[in-house]
């Protein structure tokens, strides 16, 4: 019904306060893209301006692969829309090639690191390495083998602890797996957490694990972290290595790889002092590149570009 009625209701808006542009904020998604070319049927058939941002997904040669009529109606999509947004150079890459002579940015996420910038306290190797997840509860963000990794170092005598804040349709499977590693005296579930009990457990946390193989855009989890001072073990996937550079701002680490996670660990908590250099590089990182005001500046040079299309 929403499918359905959603459209009527953008339609209806258009006309009553006729603005300049449509923003679509859609993903390389099947239900996203169906719902979001309907809005973009809309938008155009009622002479608005449309930018599309693009959050993450499959590249668009692989999107409808095998599909040679799916393939020419995305095509014509991204072409109808006046400018493509999306969030890593790869991504650039794919889009331009797509698509050549459409307008297409990128335009990395951004955050609001205020509640996040306390002090950055040197880390106490007298104390286990606190390690935190957030996000949601999903095999391919790379929890089970984080769970593997601190199995393999407990077993090796290394004193180590997990908070994972989020849900997820494999929460229940990876609590069976905490007990069965016989993790569950140093693992523990936040459920979802926000706000101030967020960023007081960025603020507690020493590394972010979070080796993902799942299509990401740019995953907030990593921005804030990186704010608030928290390294990252990570993945070199999607916008991630616009980011992040290995070495510096953390570890990058193969997917589906529990004995790489197990050493980027280990480096960590044996190398305090490297933990406290990534840690500053990683919030200076963030805060020259990642923060709302440039999002917003990225944006109003966009939309100007947009609107001087018209003239």
């Amino acid at each position: 019904m929403r499918f359905v009625f959603s459209p009527l209701a953008l339609a209806r808006f258009i006309m009553i306060h006729r603005p300049d542009i449509v923003h679509l904020n859609t993903s390389m998604d099947r239900k996203a893209y169906w719902r979001d070319l309907a809005y973009l049927f809309v938008a155009k058939l009622l002479n608005v301006k449309v930018v599309n941002q693009v959050h993450g997904g499959p590249m668009p040669q692989e999107f409808f692969a095998g599909h040679a009529v799916l393939i020419w109606l995305l095509r014509r999509a991204l072409y109808a829309s006046d400018a493509v947004s999306v969030l890593s150079s790869k991504e650039y890459e794919a889009y331009t090639a797509f698509c050549p002579g459409a307008l297409i940015v990128r335009i990395p996420n951004a955050i609001d690191p205020a509640e996040l910038l306390g002090d950055i306290a040197a880390p106490d190797a007298h104390r286990p390495l606190r390690l935190i997840y957030i996000g949601r509860i999903i095999r391919e963000k790379g929890l089970f083998e984080v769970l593997e990794a601190m199995a393999q170092l407990q077993r090796s005598g290394r004193k180590l602890h997990l908070d994972i804040a989020g849900g997820g349709p494999a929460e229940k499977e990876l609590r069976s797996s905490v007990l069965q590693l016989g993790l569950d005296d140093v693992v523990h579930f936040h459920g979802p957490v926000f706000g101030a009990a967020k960023t007081r457990l960025w603020r507690e946390t020493d590394v972010l694990v979070f080796p993902t193989y799942h299509p990401e855009g740019l995953p907030y989890a990593l921005l804030e972290a990186m704010a608030a001072g928290t390294p990252a073990i990570t993945c070199p996937v999607a916008a991630i290595p616009d980011v992040m550079q290995d070495g510096v701002h953390g570890f990058f680490v193969p997917p589906r790889d529990a004995d790489t996670i197990a050493g980027a660990i280990a480096a960590l908590d044996n190398d305090r002092a490297m933990l406290d250099r990534m840690a500053r590089a990683s919030r200076a990182r963030v805060l020259e590149k990642f923060t709302v005001e440039r999002l917003a500046r990225d944006f109003s040079e966009l939309y100007g570009a947009v609107l001087g299309r018209r003239a």
